[in-house]
């Protein structure tokens, strides 16, 4: 099972995130990203028979790495659904510690027929969920210029977002872009060797980003934890880009992703958690050298607080 998980997706600052959970036993906990089920096994490793783990995934290949362990309970679902699954399950309130590793897994990277990776030729999918949704390529072929100009400025933080909406439109009129390598041809004039992986990498973040709809899913799964958790309950969250991260560093210190600070009729700050790092953890350097998809990653940690201790 190990080397099924291993090959699956490698877990990213493992040791980092469970001692980040700091697990109880007997507790109860959520792994709202449980892919490859890397962490999830080191989490069910520290539980005793009374503790229970509830592992979310919406994607379908995820299910081969399902435990058989009476302890577990995998929820078919995006994690934006988690309030439900919880209240539906009966424990909402009362959550130890909820985990989320918001990479995409070596898995859909390395598997061409999911169109995640620029490195192969394949259909332009890029749906986590491939039972539902639009994919790539009905992005690519169907949103107004301004709308894929959109994508391409806030997902993908691209200074030449315009040009290149402006290009894939007038390209699409002659022909569906369908395939990998129709996207790759188009983009050719915006990249040099020197920036070809920077800007395809942009790129391909952007409309995966929009096809999952996923900062908006993230928004409402951190949402959601603040009724789950109880006192004391810790949320641990991996990021690997700019715009995840600020939300879960502006939630993380607020309550909410905008990062508005919210006072009392006294003027006390308001804050739901207490942040147990400080200062961003990163992977250490063998790490990286070993898993290289590590390097980007920042692992934040947050404790959920009394409502009478929120006060600052």
């Amino acid at each position: 099972m190990k080397e099924q998980l291993t090959s699956y997706h490698v877990p990213v600052m493992l040791n980092e995130s469970v001692e980040g959970l700091h697990i109880r036993p007997e507790g109860i906990y959520v792994d709202v990203t449980f892919g490859g089920g890397g962490h999830s096994a080191a989490i069910l490793n520290r539980l005793n028979d009374k503790g229970r783990l509830y592992g979310f995934d919406q994607d379908a290949d995820t299910e081969q790495n399902i435990p058989s362990d009476t302890r577990f309970v995998f929820v078919r679902s995006n994690f934006r659904y988690l309030y439900n699954f919880m209240r539906y399950h009966q424990v909402d309130g009362r959550v130890d510690g909820i985990f989320a590793d918001l990479g995409v897994s070596s898995h859909h990277f390395d598997t061409k027929e999911r169109g995640f990776s620029f490195r192969f030729d394949g259909c332009l999918d890029m749906r986590m969920n491939t039972r539902s949704g639009r994919t790539a390529a009905g992005v690519l072929n169907t949103y107004t210029e301004e709308a894929l100009g959109h994508v391409f400025y806030r997902y993908g933080e691209l200074k030449a977002a315009r040009n290149l909406a402006a290009v894939l439109v007038r390209a699409r009129n002659a022909k569906k872009i369908e395939t990998i390598e129709d996207l790759l041809e188009l983009l050719k004039p915006f990249t040099g060797k020197d920036k070809e992986k920077k800007i395809l990498a942009q790129v391909f973040q952007a409309l995966r980003i929009e096809v999952n709809d996923e900062l908006c899913a993230l928004k409402e799964m951190l949402q959601h934890t603040l009724p789950i958790l109880k006192p004391g309950g810790r949320l641990v969250v991996i990021t690997y880009h700019s715009l995840e991260d600020r939300m879960v560093k502006s939630f993380m210190r607020t309550g909410n992703v905008e990062g508005k600070m919210e006072q009392d009729f006294y003027g006390n700050v308001y804050t739901p958690f207490r942040l147990v790092n400080h200062k961003v953890i990163v992977p250490p350097e063998d790490e990286v050298q070993r898993n290289p998809r590590s390097r980007s990653a920042k692992l934040r940690i947050a404790e959920k607080v009394a409502q009478n201790e929120g006060g600052l």
